[in-house]
């Protein structure tokens, strides 16, 4: 089983897509009386219409999460005009912290994925607050971070989507660090087809996009929602998958006590391994800067 703890927009869009991989029963999870219950019933529906047998139940009491192998949290507060990145990170921890702890109680042995923003900040939380290991408690952030690049780089070439291969780390926001150098096209270096400037302007769009898609529409829902399948994929059918995952680093890339976007294997265990690469002074000097912030980020938040 596959609980969603939230069943708002990225939730439920999260459930969609796990039904459309047919991957495993699913149980939502909110607060708000009835909601879970009646995206549970439209989500069935819509299940049913395309052939998928995937069960979806909704509920307002965690400890229905109970036997869910993997646990995805949605749930927190979206950030609003005028609000730092700081204040999100300290209205969302008081949120993180108990669903942590119910997620200890009935879940003990299950892997955690978070989404809820600031998305590394509350995966260092979880970490801190449930004390699983490692390997069972990280974020999404670098697979819609690359879903953004992706997008503006397939725009500069011209080409499928499809052709483009592509990392991006580090801290899931203003901080990324897109990896243009390990980038490539069908095999070919992506950095033999575009210009520094365009790879740079690339990276900006990538970064910027995020507010364009909030400034629209409120928030950004199907991007995640895909990005976390992805995800939920790889564990479940244990492929093994090379991707950037926000996780609790013990002196990998130089750096201790925080979770944060590195490239890993994603497998049945959860993180199977952290992959450290060469990183060049600009791409470390831009992932240190969002070490920097995510320590400030964390030491304001009482655990």
């Amino acid at each position: 089983m596959i609980a969603i703890i939230g069943s708002g927009r990225v939730g439920t869009s999260i459930a969609l897509q796990l039904i459309s991989r047919e991957l495993d029963d699913i149980i939502l999870v909110d607060i708000v009386k009835g909601l879970p219950q009646g995206e549970a019933l439209d989500l069935g529906h819509t299940a049913s219409e395309m052939g998928s047998d995937v069960s979806v139940k909704g509920s307002n009491d965690h400890a229905d999460i109970k036997g869910a192998q993997i646990v995805i949290v949605t749930a927190g507060l979206a950030r609003k005009p005028g609000m730092s990145r700081l204040d999100l990170a300290i209205k969302n921890a008081e949120i993180i912290k108990p669903i942590s702890l119910e997620m200890k109680r009935y879940a003990p042995n299950s892997k955690i994925l978070m989404v809820t923003n600031p998305l590394d900040a509350m995966t260092y939380v979880a970490f801190r607050t449930t004390g699983f290991p490692r390997n069972r408690v990280f974020g999404m952030g670098g697979m819609l971070d690359l879903s953004r690049l992706k997008y503006a780089l397939a725009l500069k070439l011209g080409i499928s989507r499809a052709s483009i291969r592509a990392l991006v780390i580090g801290e899931h926001g203003d901080n990324m660090v897109p990896l243009a150098r390990y980038a490539s096209v069908g095999g070919i270096p992506i950095t033999s087809l575009l210009s520094k400037n365009d790879l740079d302007d690339a990276a900006e769009d990538a970064r910027k996009i995020a507010a364009e898609v909030i400034a629209l529409k409120g928030a950004t829902n199907f991007a995640p929602g895909n990005g976390v399948a992805g995800m939920v994929e790889s564990i479940t059918r244990d492929r093994k998958t090379l991707v950037a995952a926000s996780t609790y680093l013990e002196g990998e890339y130089g750096v201790k006590g925080i979770c944060i976007g590195v490239p890993v294997i994603l497998g049945s265990n959860g993180i199977e391994k952290i992959v450290e690469i060469e990183l060049n002074e600009d791409e470390k000097r831009r992932f240190m800067e969002g070490v920097r912030v995510l320590k400030e980020a964390v030491s304001s938040i009482p655990l």
